[in-house]
């Protein structure tokens, strides 16, 4: 038996929606303040040191919730391919080497 009516899939319930509304709207309200606290973490403040790495890692956490992650894919062939000639087999090389990376 299937899903019943609802929301599509992968359409974030309302809860979701809201709650990076609300966070988006902070950080815009707040970028100035955002960024001066970056630099704090990143340079040190009254005598600390300074953590660039964790600084950044403070940036791709904020980012997540102006552009959220994508989840990856994975595309998986069977069956037997025949290549004819030099070009085409290269060709299919180049191809499952691009998309091993």
């Amino acid at each position: 038996m299937g899903a019943g009516p609802g929301r599509p899939k992968g359409c974030p319930n309302k809860i979701t929606k809201d709650f990076r509304a609300t966070v988006q709207k902070v950080l815009e309200d707040n970028a100035e303040n955002v960024g001066k606290w970056l630099m704090q973490v990143a340079e040190g403040v009254d005598g600390e040191d300074g953590d660039p790495a964790k600084a950044l890692d403070l940036i791709a956490k904020l980012a997540e919730f102006g552009a959220p992650k994508l989840a990856r894919t994975e595309t998986v062939m069977s069956g037997t391919l025949e290549l004819t000639n030099k070009e085409q087999r290269d060709a299919a090389v180049a191809a499952a080497t691009r998309a091993d990376r």
